[in-house]
Parts: structure tokens; sequence; C-alpha cells
């Protein structure tokens, strides 16, 4: 929104004001942890927001969303090399049934998550971080999920 504005001294300008969209979130799915990232307001950036024990991503997603607007999930989708669903994949699937029961206004969609653990291992790596604090799984995670969703991002913008 683009604003006309004048001072006392009669100087007339511009303001552009940006208006908050509603953020979108996306997982890394795991049986043990989900990673979550999360847009900021203006969808520009991607962040690792946190990682949850699955039996309280619900829990978790409801109190989010009272304080937050979120246009859409984005899962990541996970596959062999070959493009055939990997064993994981059925949890997965699980998952994107309860968040659409539960959340049914908020569409889904899907990333191929193939490499991201991988990229996230050598985020942390060249991060300088101490050898204890690279092999925190959660942090794995949370990239993990960051870099769907900056996939994610990054294809919408294509």
């Amino acid at each position: 929104m683009l604003i006309h504005v004048a001072s006392k001294s009669g100087y007339f300008g511009k303001l552009l004001i940006f208006a908050a969209m509603p953020r979108i979130i996306a997982f890394d799915y795991g049986t043990k942890r989900i990673g979550i990232a999360v847009t900021d307001p203006l969808q520009i950036i991607a962040t690792g927001l946190d990682t949850i024990h699955p039996k309280d991503i619900i829990e978790y997603l409801k109190t989010y969303l009272l304080s937050e607007q979120v246009e859409a999930f984005v899962l990541g989708d996970p596959k062999q090399m070959d493009g055939t669903p990997s064993d994981s994949a059925q949890h997965v699937k699980g998952f994107a049934k309860t968040l659409k029961k539960t959340f049914p206004n908020i569409p889904q969609h899907w990333i191929d998550e193939r490499f991201t653990s991988r990229l996230a291992q050598e985020t942390i790596m060249k991060s300088g971080l101490k050898k204890q604090d690279r092999r925190n799984k959660e942090r794995v995670d949370t990239i993990s999920a960051t870099i769907i969703l900056q996939y994610y991002m990054e294809n919408q913008r294509l």
C-alpha cells in the first residue's frame, strides 16, 4: 500500500506500507521428531521454528494458530533415489491425514525432501559449531524443515 504524507514544512513524500501475510509452515516428519520451519510475515525468509515429538505436534499447532495465521502446510515427501516412496512415506502420509482432519481449511503442498538431511548436516558443519553441538539431531530436523520450506518458496516464485 502506498500512502502520500505531508509534513509541517509542506514536504510531500510517499510511505510504503507492507501488509503482513499469513505464514507458511513446513515439516520434516520423523517418527521420533518433527522439524518445523516457518516463513516470516512477508513470506520472504524461511526460519527454523522448533522440533516437536510427533505425539505433541497437533496441540503445538493449535496453540501456534491462536496467535498466527497460516496459509499452507508444506510437507517433505520422502523418496528413494529412484523416485519411489521411501519406508517413512507411510508415516508422513498418516501425519498429512491427521493435519487435514484437524485443520481442513489449510492446504497442503509436498516437496521432494531427498538430500535435505544431508544439506542440513553440511550447513551445520560449515556453521562453526562445536562438535557436540553439531551432533544435535533436533537441529538437523529443524534445518531440514527450513530447507524444505525454502525449496517451496523458490518454486512458488518461478
